[in-house]
């Protein structure tokens, strides 16, 4: 097993001292790694965990540098954080996804860095994503497009990252290869049948519209043949327009909408307020960000399912 253990570079020791003992404690875990003797994995947040943790096995110990509950967007990382980094083996994270995270990789010297965005595809996307023609819609992406992180919650690509983490994990501990393309190969087998489930309930839908309060789908909308039409654009703190606003009432009288989705670790104010307006019903499609008790199911999978049903119910599929 290839596990490193180095003194903190310089560069990463400054940084600790600026930030400041006073913030040890403040947002995210503890991610510094356990001297267990296994291969010590930082992970961003919580998919880059369940990928580390499904593929590693019993040979990794996971950390997670964003705890359940908090909104991985939202993420500071802490000076502990940052030795947590540097003390284990390799660190996996969404580039993009958490500007701190990512400056704390950059400046880190740990041997394995896993950037996810770079297994697979990005692609930019706004408010409205998808095959809809959006006549009805006039925001035309203008708000908060950009380079869309959110590959997770497309199964297909979501295998792609599992592939590159099994590959990177098997280089960087040889002793323990074999299992980790073992581990991956059943993870992505598990993917592809997710894939496949969503693939035929989401074909014969009345309705191939969907709103939703962050603009997290967009990979899925695609990849199943729907149009997400998001309240807010990737930043899910942002605030619509006005005429955001009435664009999507529009939209939605015009295309048979009848539910706006709203997710688990931000507030539901403003889907809530969206939906009584135009008359209609509200329910939970889960970005998958974080497991909390409020999640509909205990891990990825539970969740995508969740997910699915919740779909299917809204675009009058087959339940």
């Amino acid at each position: 097993m290839n596990v490193r253990r180095g003194l903190i570079p310089a560069a990463a020791a400054a940084t600790v001292t600026a930030l400041g003992l006073a913030t040890l404690t403040a947002c995210g875990g503890d991610a510094t790694a356990a001297q267990t003797g296994k291969f010590d994995v930082v992970a961003s947040f919580y998919p880059m965990a369940y990928l580390a943790d499904q593929i590693g096995g019993s040979h990794v110990h996971v950390t997670s540098l964003t705890q359940p509950g908090q909104e991985p967007h939202d993420l500071e990382i802490s000076p502990k954080q940052i030795i947590g980094i540097e003390k284990s083996d390799a660190v996996l994270y969404l580039k993009n996804l958490q500007p701190s995270v990512d400056d704390a990789v950059a400046q880190s010297s740990v041997g394995t860095k896993i950037d996810a965005a770079s297994l697979t595809t990005l692609e930019q996307h706004g408010n409205e994503v998808g095959g809809h023609a959006a006549s009805h819609d006039a925001s035309k992406n203008e708000e908060l497009s950009g380079l869309d992180p959110h590959i997770w919650l497309d199964p297909v690509r979501y295998a792609q990252v599992a592939e590159g983490v099994g590959k990177a994990f098997s280089k960087a501990d040889p002793d323990h290869a074999a299992d980790y393309r073992k581990n991956t190969a059943a993870l992505v087998k598990k993917l592809d049948a997710l894939n496949v489930r969503f693939k035929d309930g989401l074909a014969d839908t009345k309705s191939k519209v969907f709103i939703t309060t962050h603009a997290a789908f967009g990979y899925l909308a695609e990849r199943y043949g729907l149009t997400e039409e998001a309240i807010n654009g990737l930043d899910p703190e942002s605030e619509p327009s006005a005429a955001r606003v009435k664009d999507l009432e529009t939209m939605a009288k015009a295309d048979g909408v009848t539910t706006v989705f709203y997710e688990t670790l931000v507030s539901d104010k403003t889907a809530k307020t969206i939906a009584s307006d135009a008359g209609l019903k509200t329910d939970v499609l889960d970005p998958i960000e974080g497991i909390t008790a409020k999640s509909r199911g205990k891990d990825y999978f539970a969740v995508q399912e969740a997910n699915l049903k919740a779909l299917q119910q809204a675009l009058g599929g087959a339940k």
